[in-house]
């Protein structure tokens, strides 16, 4: 079976199951409002790659031959939903990495990236996915999307509580990482993390291993961003790991349910494409926390 036949078994098949998952979670996950960038957002570097359009709505970073660019929140958070609807770089993106994550930005870092792989005109998108958690990662997961993500704005979302973190595409669950501190692992819950994304040049290792490099031909690329509010605790443990009756906090979102699971393993079976818990390769003896539902 070749690739566009794993990533688009069926149009109208993933079409539905996606609504159906989609509508099954809207009920859950709040919705939130737009805000303009410069409520919860600042630019972090190179200001003269950046777009503000839209009454501050919307924002572009921009990639050329002399820089990329990012932005970054102008405070930390410890727990909540973080969220960002972006559309990614279009036709042929091959060497460059749009990063979505948070990062404690400390010496043992807490991380939680999304990084979208830029590819060649017509070939599936690639997200990887990682955690850190006192400065230790090595937890990379990789899934062809089920959308073309140039098209339009898809949301790309934390959930994040003492219990668990869930990434989520469009509300899909895409990767649960559990609170295995039972059997020894470091978990992130004591170090609050700022929100950040860049666009940047990784084409020594981003598309095909660094096979793929960028056609600065087609420079600018640009990545844009909607969607600016924060629904998370902003402060530190003092303040944010006593319960305080959010919502992330309640019962519902302690842990994996059958339902969640069941959707984990139709985007596992059919866009999953690496599993840190599978590299026979890099972990001869297989990750203690694999498999911990």
């Amino acid at each position: 079976m070749g690739v566009h036949d794993t990533v688009f078994l069926s149009a109208t098949t993933a079409v539905l199951l996606v609504l159906m998952i989609q509508s099954s979670l809207a009920a859950r996950l709040p919705i939130k409002s737009d805000v303009p960038f410069a409520q919860n957002y600042y630019v972090r570097w190179a200001d003269d790659h950046t777009r503000m359009l839209n009454g501050g709505t919307e924002m572009h970073l921009v990639l050329d031959k002399a820089s990329g660019a990012g932005f970054g929140s102008r405070t930390k958070y410890l727990f909540g939903h973080v969220s960002m609807k972006i559309k990614l770089v279009p036709k042929d993106s091959a060497g460059t990495v749009t990063a979505f994550y948070m990062s404690s930005e400390t010496d043992k870092h807490d991380e939680l990236d999304f990084e979208f792989l830029g590819n060649t005109s017509g070939q599936p998108y690639i997200v990887q996915t990682n955690v850190f958690a006192n400065g230790v990662g090595n937890r990379e997961q990789r899934h062809y999307l089920w959308f073309d993500p140039t098209q339009d704005f898809h949301s790309y979302s934390f959930l994040w509580n003492k219990q668990q973190i869930i990434f989520y595409v469009d509300d899909v669950p895409l990767r649960v990482h559990k609170n295995n501190e039972a059997i020894g692992i470091p978990f992130p819950k004591t170090q609050p993390m700022g929100i950040y994304s860049s666009l940047w040049n990784g084409d020594d290792w981003a598309t095909r291993g660094g096979l793929e490099k960028i056609n600065w031909d087609h420079a600018p690329f640009v990545a844009a961003y909607k969607g600016f509010s924060v629904d998370a605790c902003a402060g530190g443990v003092e303040s944010c790991s006593a319960p305080r009756g959010n919502w992330w906090e309640q019962e519902a979102f302690q842990s994996t349910d059958e339902e969640t699971k069941s959707k984990l393993k139709w985007v596992k079976d059919n866009y999953m494409i690496y599993n840190y818990c599978t590299d026979s390769k890099r972990f001869p003896t297989t990750p203690a926390d694999c498999g911990q539902f």
